[in-house]
Order: C-alpha cells, then structure tokens, then sequence
C-alpha cells in the first residue's frame, strides 16, 4: 500500500510539475512592444511591456530622470548611473554609465551597459525589475536600485 501512496504522490507532483512549467512557458518569449501592432489589446510579450493605454502604466511625469545605484562585488562595492526617459509611464530610452574598480567589473558593466537598452526601451517602468542582461548578473542590483529612485523622482 505504502507502494501505490507513493507512486500516487509522485504522479500528483509531476503532474503539478508540469502544469507550473507550462505556466511559466506563457511567461517567455523575446518579442519586443514596439515590434508588435498596437491594437488596444492587452497583449503579454513576454518580456514585462504591455501595449495597454498609459493610464495603466503608472503615474508618472514624462522627462529624463537620474540617479546612482550601487551593488556588491566579491571584490568591491560598485556603482552605475542610470538615466531613463519616461513617455506616460514607458522607457523610451535608457543610458547606464560605470565606473569599475576592479577589472572583471569592466567586463561586466561593459556587457551590461551594451544589453540593458534591449532589455528596458518600451517597457513600463513599473515593470523592470532585470536579473541578468548579457551574462551580467550583479548589475542588475544596483541598475534595479536606481530605477527604484528614478520611480520616486518621476511619481506625479
């Protein structure tokens, strides 16, 4: 009896398994906003964007807004400068600069500063949270820590 509990247990997590793993297939996918027709519709591409109206993007004052945003290194403490260009609530263009202390932090926010634009333009700001772009990962931190000040700074 313990044999079939236990193949039954074991059926219900695959199952339950697989039903997760299609659920988070719906989440993916590399198709850009700006690239799709704008219908109105709310359409999910994938990569946090929305095509909805802007009143669903968040209230936020159209500009160009900065701000400094730091993270943690085996080696060091680092830092990136963001600026975001916000239309009603939506990326329309991104510049990160750095300032590396350490050499393998070069390459990272060189990697980083060369993918974020791909990664963010035409996406709602309340949407971007990046976790890794062009392999670098703790950038993300501190590009996500100013972004967070940025919303601050824009919030009408």
């Amino acid at each position: 009896m313990s044999m079939s509990v236990s193949s039954s247990v074991r059926k219900s997590a695959a199952v339950v398994g697989v039903a997760g793993l299609l659920v988070l297939a719906g989440c993916s996918g590399a198709a850009d906003a700006e690239d799709a027709p704008d219908t109105g519709a709310d359409t999910d591409t994938g990569t946090g964007s929305d095509t909805q109206s802007s009143s669903d993007a968040g209230e936020y004052a159209d500009g160009t807004y900065s701000a400094d945003g730091s993270y943690q290194t085996p080696e060091t403490v680092e830092q990136i400068s963001v600026t975001l260009t916000l239309e009603d609530g939506f990326v329309t263009d991104v510049e990160v600069t750095g300032d590396p202390q350490a050499r393998e932090t070069e390459q990272y926010q060189g990697e980083f500063i060369d993918g974020i634009a791909a990664e963010v333009v035409g996406v709602a700001i309340d949407d971007l949270n990046v976790s890794r772009v062009a392999g670098s990962s703790l950038t993300s931190g501190g590009f996500n820590a100013a972004v967070e000040e940025i919303k601050d700074q824009a919030a009408a």
